[in-house]
């Protein structure tokens, strides 16, 4: 099922950056005051900012300026599974966490990698 993560209208994206995102550039990039709005999953940033879903008041809100890899692996919006650790998942999680990879690369734009992110592939 190869097409189970194509976006149901067309994306056309910008090639992928690899500009060194600072951690404190990345939290302020949370949507706040209509501003950029970044999440990262294993030190990848992708810039959701025409996601409502992602800006203030939205459903995925939590994960906006963060490295969200290991909430997303437990498919969780807890605050306190946001957080760049996902080598200790278990297997059927991590497989969900390189779905949710696979389903952001092709809807948003890679603005850039995580300064220092330790938790890359």
């Amino acid at each position: 099922m190869a097409g189970k993560f194509e976006p149901k209208v067309p994306v056309q994206l910008d090639p992928p950056k690899d500009d060194p995102i600072s951690p404190e550039e990345l939290a302020k990039a949370n949507g706040e005051n209509g501003g950029k709005c970044y999440v990262a999953i294993k030190g990848i940033v992708y810039d959701v900012t025409g996601n409502k879903a992602y800006q203030p008041g939205g459903a995925y809100h939590v994960f906006a300026g963060k490295d969200a890899s290991r909430a997303l692996g437990k498919t969780s919006t807890k605050p306190e599974d946001v957080s760049p650790e996902w080598r200790d998942l278990p297997e059927k999680e991590q497989s969900t966490l390189n779905d949710w990879i696979t389903f952001f690369s092709k809807r948003y734009n890679v603005v850039g990698k995580v300064q220092g992110a330790t938790n890359f592939e």
